[in-house]
């Protein structure tokens, strides 16, 4: 049978359903003889993957909604109570359209099932999930959430006991444990006011709060010198896009005395729509127009902004030329691993097995720096629930001390009291580290220029192209297979020195569909599909003696493999 075949067989059993309520019915029914958008909902089921679930929002067998919520949980009940004989869940979820509705859901599939639930009442970060999962002893959590996605999508990510996300061997068994329900009719469902009644359904308040912002704190390295006005000195502006970042953020900020802080007014609401923006996402310049604007209004020092379940961060600083530039992802990790690793030096707190995590796509600047100061440095594959494995290890066996974690994709983690990065205290440290310099004279792009001069001027870039559809999926395989089956001789006028192929299994890494290029120069990219979006990425790093330099081998670089790439798609 055909895959558009399938899938309108699938439609039609959605709208014979009794199951499926009227609404989603009446939704269907407006794309009916639309084949295309019949495929393209129903061709497959939404993929529960490593990362758990995420995708558009709307009816149908490959959309998030109601329904592939209540399977994704019944099935992910099945795998828990196969973990323990009492299981419990906390579960948050974010500022997006229907994340209050799933998350809800969800607890009363798992009520259904006898499972004990901690619930958030409202929007909370997605790391404060992490910490409430290790502080109430659950036994998972779930976080209902698609992170910095367009406004259309939303999405689950799935927990286990130490507070991370689900690493491949847990996931797959989720996975075979969801697939297994097989009708709506399996889904077990609760009430609220039973689930209520029979303490299956707890609400979380404001002691769990206050117990996460004093673990962010606990993480300040200079909380004296900011109390006695280094602080106060420091002029922030604050954006939350739209998300649960607001109270957090600026509570930890707070709590440590940095009190100068202003927020973006008219993207301090949570709005599901993001109306403020083209996406929500702090890795992108236009997120921070309006924070732009009121720093230059308000002469600035620092601009900080939080995704939609503010666990990714992104900052603006001034240049020598007084212009607002935001740092990549990259800039700040380098940033935050030298100024943490500093200031435990200079205390001689650094222990002699410290070690920092970052993936195999964040650039090697970072761990020149934390080898310089006498740290080892581990790489894991993409997504932060490699870097929380490794952590959970050193913490049964005692091998290491974690130091910090970090990606390339702004998200960044130091303290043992979570295991998914945290934009709360993230933005913390980036202002507290900026109130430490300003004390000395000095900016954090001053900063970045001296480890720039110290260790070369690394530069990276990274291209993402949006493939949707079946269509997409079949053109990114397309990509990664030419590039594996044929990998191509040099890259923008450099040669290639040594293919990595992360689907065999390198390094003692779990195999995963990712490709890394390492050049003669030292160079490299990577190409990886993104496991949350219909997308493949392909990220460049280089290393120059100058900026003007490493600008021109970075741009090389990029428009050698895009040329091949953009053939293909």
């Amino acid at each position: 049978m055909s895959v558009t075949a399938i899938a309108s067989e699938r439609y039609q059993a959605w709208l014979s359903d009794p199951l499926i309520d009227e609404a989603t019915k009446e939704e269907l029914r407006g794309i009916a003889g639309d084949e295309k958008e019949i495929t393209d909902r129903f061709y497959r089921d939404l993929e529960f993957g490593t990362g758990g679930l995420r995708g558009v929002m709307g009816a149908g067998t490959n959309r998030l909604n109601a329904y592939t919520v209540g399977k994704a949980t019944q099935g992910l009940a099945h795998w828990l109570l196969a973990q323990t004989d009492s299981p419990s869940v906390v579960i948050a979820h974010d500022s997006r359209n229907n994340s209050p509705e799933f998350s809800l859901d969800a607890a009363l599939v798992l009520a259904g099932n006898g499972i004990k639930t901690y619930l958030f009442p409202s929007l909370r970060p997605t790391p404060q999930l992490s910490f409430a999962v290790r502080e109430l002893g659950a036994s998972g959590g779930i976080v209902i959430t698609a992170s910095h996605n367009p406004p259309e999508y939303n999405g689950y990510k799935a927990y286990g006991p130490e507070g991370c996300q689900l690493v491949p061997h847990e996931a797959e068994q989720a996975i075979e444990a969801i697939a297994r329900v097989g009708s709506f009719a399996e889904i077990k469902r609760l009430g609220r006011e039973e689930a209520e009644a029979k303490g299956l359904l707890v609400w979380l308040g404001e002691e769990d709060d206050r117990r996460f912002i004093e673990a962010v704190a606990a993480q300040s390295l200079n909380r004296d010198l900011l109390k006695r006005g280094a602080g106060a000195d420091l002029k922030v502006i604050f954006t939350p896009l739209h998300g649960t970042g607001n109270h957090p953020v600026r509570e930890a900020l707070a709590e440590i005395g940095i009190s100068n802080v202003s927020v973006v007014q008219e993207q301090e609401q949570p709005d599901g729509f993001f109306s403020t923006v083209k996406s929500p996402n702090p890795e992108e310049r236009e997120a921070f127009t309006l924070a732009i604007r009121q720093a230059q209004e308000q002469d600035a020092d620092l601009i900080i902004g939080t995704d939609p379940d503010a666990d990714r961060v992104g900052a603006v600083v001034r240049n020598n030329q007084g212009e607002f530039v935001v740092l990549t992802g990259n800039q700040s990790g380098a940033l935050l691993v030298n100024y943490v690793l500093s200031q435990l030096k200079e205390r001689g707190q650094l222990p002699a097995n410290g070690v920092v995590v970052k993936t195999i796509v964040t650039s090697e600047m970072g761990a020149d720096i934390a080898k310089a100061h006498g740290a080892e440095v581990i790489n894991t594959l993409t997504g932060f629930k490699y870097i929380g494995e490794k952590m959970t290890e050193f913490e049964r066996t005692g091998s290491h001390a974690f130091l910090f974690g970090y990606e390339e994709s702004y998200g960044y983690l130091t303290g043992m009291y979570a295991r998914d990065k945290d934009a709360v205290v993230a933005a913390m440290l980036i202002a507290e580290a900026a109130a430490f310099y300003k004390h000395q004279g000095k900016t954090l792009y001053d900063v970045l220029l001296e480890l720039y001069a110290e260790y070369g001027t690394y530069l990276e870039g990274l291209e993402s192209r949006t493939l949707k559809g079946l269509d997409g999926v079949q053109k990114i395989d397309a990509i990664m297979d030419s590039f594996r089956n044929s990998p191509p001789a040099e890259a923008g006028g450099v040669k290639i020195a040594e293919v990595l192929d992360y689907s065999l299994g390198l390094d003692g890494l779990p195999k995963e569909n990712v490709l890394k290029y390492m050049l003669e120069d030292g160079s490299w990219f990577t190409l990886r599909p993104s496991g949350t979006e219909p997308k493949i990425k392909v990220y460049f790093a280089v290393r120059g003696d100058s900026q003007q330099a490493a600008g021109a081998a970075l741009e090389a670089l990029r428009s050698s493999v895009m040329e091949r790439v953009d053939a293909l798609a």
